[in-house]
């Protein structure tokens, strides 16, 4: 019972760590999932037909665990949490998620290639407003990086950069979080952030670091969003304990951040780039454009 119950525990920790690897960049569309692998959104197989879910049940009246599972999976017969047999309740289901479309206004299922580096052009399906980009410093978490590629994906962030430790898109286990996300946002690792920082810089990049500090403004402020429509924007992230390095911060023309009202001083990494991302994309003038 006891390799039954660890084996049923799909989900495990990871360092995260990986070489740090110079100038290389890579971009595929969304779609080119391997066998069996979903969209992120849960509802569609590479191949673009409807993926079923069933919800479980445990059978052990103390424990009475339910959960959604791909429809017939084995891995959905033993409970997750103390190991006893479940049992279907309710017939399979599918779940809607976005109208996925490629990079360039592509179907997901079409076929690509692996362009250069001097190949890459802004994404046509990106919504007016400011053009984005991020640069990652010694973000650490190999789940926080995967989740930030999702949010990269779906803003339609045209590049995102990695400095020092963050784990690359070409990790191993990068595809658990990123979720195909990996594949289809383009991408450039630097040994040195700062390094990467100042390229950004010198090719007409403005770099934002979401950061607190005595120049941070709220990314909220009117007067600041009024600026950001026809920008070139590199948010930069720093290492989840650390921070952005000061020498990438002096680099920086704006520091922002995100206003805290409760307790705690600030939001996990991958969460406070999804905020401040779809901020900058959806605000126009000052206001927020209507969602497409």
């Amino acid at each position: 019972r006891r390799t039954t119950r660890a084996n049923a525990r799909i989900v495990r920790r990871s360092s995260g760590r990986t070489t740090a690897q110079q100038d290389i960049i890579r971009v595929e569309v969304i779609g080119a999932q391997r066998p069996g692998e979903g969209n992120g959104s849960g509802n569609a197989h590479g191949d673009g037909s409807a993926r079923r879910f069933e919800s479980r049940r445990c059978s052990d009246s103390g424990c009475g665990l339910r959960f959604p599972v791909d429809a017939g999976s084995e891995l959905g017969r033993l409970c997750p949490h103390c190991g006893s047999a479940t049992v279907t309740v309710e017939a399979p289901f599918s779940t809607h998620g976005a109208n996925v479309r490629g990079r360039h206004g592509d179907p997901p299922d079409r076929p690509c290639h692996e362009p250069s580096r001097h190949d890459l052009e802004p994404l046509n399906t990106t919504p007016a407003g400011p053009r984005l980009a991020a640069l990652l410093d010694n973000v650490r978490s190999l789940r926080n990086v995967g989740s930030m590629l999702r949010t990269a994906d779906g803003a339609g962030f045209e590049l995102v950069v990695f400095g020092g430790i963050t784990p690359r898109p070409d990790h191993p286990k990068m595809a658990k979080t990123a979720l195909g996300a990996e594949r289809t946002v383009p991408w450039r690792g630097f040994a040195d952030a700062r390094v990467a920082a100042a390229a950004l810089a010198g090719d007409g990049w403005s770099l934002w670091a979401l950061e607190g500090g005595p120049r941070s403004q709220s990314l909220f402020d009117p007067e600041l969003l009024r600026s950001v429509a026809q920008a070139r924007i590199v948010l930069v992230l720093g290492h989840e304990l650390a921070g952005v390095d000061p020498r990438i911060v002096d680099l920086c023309e704006r520091v922002v951040h995100l206003p805290m009202l409760g307790h705690k001083g600030s939001l996990n990494v991958s969460v406070a780039f999804g905020a401040a991302a779809y901020a900058l994309r959806f605000s126009r003038l000052g206001e927020r454009t209507p969602l497409p």
